[in-house]
């Protein structure tokens, strides 16, 4: 396969990576709802855990870029981060490696203590300074992915390229077992990132047949990114939040407090007594990730409590965003939304 010609082809891509990682979606949703909830909202310490949870597994695949690095870059491309719908529910892939010969789904655990795979029962337990806690059971969750991918690549006639999954355990302190009458099936499909490469060549031996095309994998590349979408809904279905819940308002970056009020063509705080030219650069952020990926002048104005139409309408262009539509009917996106 002609990969220089074919990564020529990827709108500027030069590297294997084909979409790059970044802070996940789902993270910069769950941070802006924290800002954006009251504290004794009753989920609220739901969200934070989780919160906690998906930044500690974006460190760990974080980690893991090191070894990915060593992948050969005539053979692999990779997606990171994938939020894919899937009806009412969001199929997140924390990395997506494609070859002519496979796809392998990778879902990173961060963890630490003793991690055990009861393949026999379907669970996964940490043992952590003597405390036991389930969580879900990482190897389902792959093969729920599995079945997704299988079915959209059928749906849009790609060749049925065989597709795998591995879990990785990022953190090297952790340590795991696996027990149960699955666990000869389970065992090839976990490690620890510190063999992931090795652990590479035991899928390159198992599918070494090349079934899908540089066109097939241009094709494929392009349709997960133009699938890729933020988990708005999801999310805040998940926890039953309406959006006349959030908070509205610009926030102190400093002290939090908030809203801050319109002084001297600044944001002032009145708890702190600072003053901010661009507070409103979260709060417009946190309207996109959490309400709308557009916004107009009167929905900007009632969202940050601003009375002056001409004052958003010069803080909204000097946001450096996009905007469409006639003066009246003009609505503002960010140029590149985060993806």
């Amino acid at each position: 396969m002609d990969y220089e010609k074919f990564l020529s082809k990827m709108k500027g891509v030069i590297v294997l990576v084909i979409k790059e990682r970044t802070i996940p979606l789902v993270i910069l949703i769950l941070q802006a709802l924290c800002r954006r909830l009251p504290l004794n909202y009753p989920k609220y310490q739901q969200i934070l855990e989780e919160l906690g949870r998906r930044q500690a597994g974006y460190q760990g695949e974080v980690a893991l870029d090191y070894y990915l690095r060593l992948l050969p870059i005539d053979k692999y491309l990779i997606l990171h981060d994938l939020n894919l719908p899937d009806g009412d529910y969001n199929c997140q892939i924390d990395t997506l490696l494609l070859t002519p010969e496979f796809a392998l789904i990778i879902e990173v655990k961060n963890m630490t203590g003793k991690l055990i795979f009861d393949t026999e029962n379907e669970q996964f337990i940490q043992i952590n300074n003597e405390k036991e806690k389930g969580y879900t059971y990482p190897i389902a969750q792959a093969e729920r992915h599995q079945e997704y991918l299988k079915k959209l690549m059928a749906e849009h006639k790609f060749p049925q390229v065989p597709i795998d999954h591995l879990v990785v355990i990022s953190n090297n302190y952790a340590s795991y077992v696996i027990t149960g009458k699955n666990s000869h099936k389970v065992r090839p499909r976990v490690c620890k990132a510190d063999v992931f490469n090795n652990k590479i060549k035991y899928f390159e031996k198992l599918y070494s047949d090349p079934i899908l095309t540089s066109k097939d994998l241009r094709k494929l590349s392009r349709l997960l990114v133009k699938m890729n979408k933020v988990p708005t809904n999801y999310i805040l279905n998940k926890y039953e939040i309406n959006k006349t819940d959030l908070v509205t308002g610009v926030f102190d970056p400093a002290c939090n407090h908030g809203p801050l009020i319109r002084k001297k063509q600044k944001w002032y705080c009145t708890k702190c007594g600072e003053y901010s030219n661009d507070a409103h650069l979260q709060a417009l952020m946190d309207y996109f990730l959490l309400i709308d990926t557009k916004i107009t002048n009167q929905q900007f104005r009632e969202f940050v409590h601003l009375k002056s139409h001409d004052t958003a309408k010069r803080l909204l262009l000097s946001a450096n965003l996009s905007y469409s539509g006639a003066t009246k009917g003009r609505f503002y996106f960010l140029k590149s939304f985060p993806r």
